[in-house]
């Protein structure tokens, strides 16, 4: 987590006690501000002990304030440095905003979710979905609300490569489907919260028929994500008009062509071929 200390304080947030919650606020709100501050004017500033900020700081994986501080810092002024690369002053969404700054504020946070959740992407844990996927028999994917969307674009992604795939947006025919899997399957849940009882129930009942089982949420202690045998992680903010619901959604889509383009990868032929394939079965659809 020390990589990128504010992604690190958003993902712990749920773990955290409502003291640290404070202190993870602030450094959030403004870090280069928090930076600044001592470690008791910190704890002053939050209602909380000295003892607290450190145990805050070492449970997201730094060594002590000063580190935290430091990387607080850098964070702050890569913070400010893309704002000003996308011509907002600040990156929530506010109602007296005009629409040009709406838009140019949405860009920059569709932006940073992007770029965000690619840095923080663990690689092999990537690389070991992809292989599970390319060997599988069948591939189940479940996904309630917006969450069920991202199931279903990777759905249609992997089924136009010859994957047999199925997305289930209904919990109960999620849980029937995961209930007749093989060990040669994988099963994928997305949830941004990673708190999600449709989606957990089916990912469990799926590693009980011995499937290799995947979750994608924002949270790496979530109980999706304990649950999974891999998982993949996404980074999305929530601001006044975002909603975790919204804001996951383009992270969560970043994870799906990864997904997608790591398994066509993989037998680049056979791949163009299918997608040839699908291609000139809907041609006569297009108007002429």
């Amino acid at each position: 987590m020390t990589e990128n200390v504010l992604v690190g304080l958003r993902q712990a947030l749920p773990t955290l006690r409502p003291s640290e919650q404070r202190i993870a606020h602030a450094a959030l709100a403004d870090p280069a501000g928090v930076s600044r501050m001592s470690i008791t004017d910190l704890a002053t500033h939050c209602s909380t002990s000295t003892a607290t900020v450190v145990r805050l700081c070492k449970s997201i994986g730094f060594d002590g304030y000063k580190t935290f501080c430091l990387a607080l810092a850098r964070a702050g002024a890569d913070e400010s440095g893309r704002r000003v690369e996308f011509g907002v002053a600040e990156g929530d969404i506010d109602p007296a905003d005009t629409t040009r700054e709406m838009v140019r504020k949405l860009a920059y946070q569709e932006a940073r979710a992007v770029e965000e959740t690619a840095e923080m992407l663990d690689l092999d844990q990537l690389d070991r979905v992809v292989t599970a996927i390319s060997a599988a028999r069948v591939v189940d994917v479940y996904g309630s609300a917006s969450s069920g969307l991202a199931a279903q674009d990777l759905q249609q992604k992997l089924r136009r490569i010859g994957h047999q795939v199925n997305a289930w947006t209904d919990a109960h025919l999620a849980l029937t489907s995961a209930a007749v899997l093989s060990p040669d399957s994988v099963a994928i849940a997305f949830s941004h919260s990673g708190e999600t009882e449709e989606a957990i129930s089916a990912l469990r009942t799926a590693a009980e028929r011995g499937a290799f089982t995947v979750g994608v949420t924002n949270f790496p202690e979530s109980p999706l994500a304990r649950l999974a045998d891999a998982t993949l992680t996404t980074v999305s903010r929530e601001t006044r008009f975002r909603y975790g619901a919204m804001s996951s959604r383009m992270a969560q889509l970043m994870i799906v062509d990864m997904i997608f383009l790591g398994v066509a990868q993989r037998d680049p032929e056979d791949v163009s071929a299918s997608l040839a394939a699908t291609l000139a079965a809907v041609a006569d659809r297009r108007v002429k």
